[in-house]
């Protein structure tokens, strides 16, 4: 190889290297959007839609919680007639991958019990089956979700619309 062809080559992939790196959040929200999808799938609920405004109200939730360390839900009123859903998942910044992210949330199915909300849990607390509820919520139709880190954590958000978990509805 001759050098001028190999700095070519060189030059060829940084220039393609923004590209592939801004290619790695659309991989990723497919991931994301195919697991919630996968679950609604499997009790015959509508695929949710991802949807970029969503996305930028849980970027911009995970920007604070990983600038304030605070992991806590975002406080919105809730006669809003357009309240969104969110589900929050924190870890160890790249030890987990967004579908094993979202599993965790998955996983609460093994204590949910058909019903009125919030009347869905075996262990008699919503808060055990509050994320799975909010995934198969069958009004919900899309979906937006971002990641932040800190030094040590990564935190997910996911932004639903229409917003799950109303008290005295059924879940689907």
């Amino acid at each position: 190889m001759h050098a001028a062809s190999g700095i070519k080559q060189i030059g060829l992939a940084i220039l393609a290297a923004p590209l592939l790196i801004g290619a790695a959040a659309p991989a990723r929200d497919t991931l994301i959007l195919g697991a919630h999808n996968r679950e609604r799938a499997s009790i015959d609920l509508p695929a949710m839609h991802w949807d970029a405004a969503l996305t930028v109200e849980a970027q911009k939730w995970a920007d604070h919680m990983a600038a304030t360390g605070q992991f806590e839900h975002y406080e919105e009123v809730s006669t809003d007639p357009d309240a969104q859903g969110e589900n929050l998942w924190m870890g160890t910044k790249g030890a987990f991958g967004v579908e094993t992210m979202v599993s965790h949330w998955i996983e609460e199915k093994k204590d949910f019990v058909p019903g009125v909300f919030p009347q869905n849990s075996r262990t008699g607390d919503m808060e055990d089956v509050g994320h799975y509820t909010q995934i198969v919520w069958r009004a919900t139709g899309r979906v937006g979700c971002a990641i932040a880190e800190d030094g040590e954590d990564e935190f997910l958000v996911c932004r639903y619309a229409e917003g799950g978990n109303v008290i005295g509805e059924r879940p689907f």
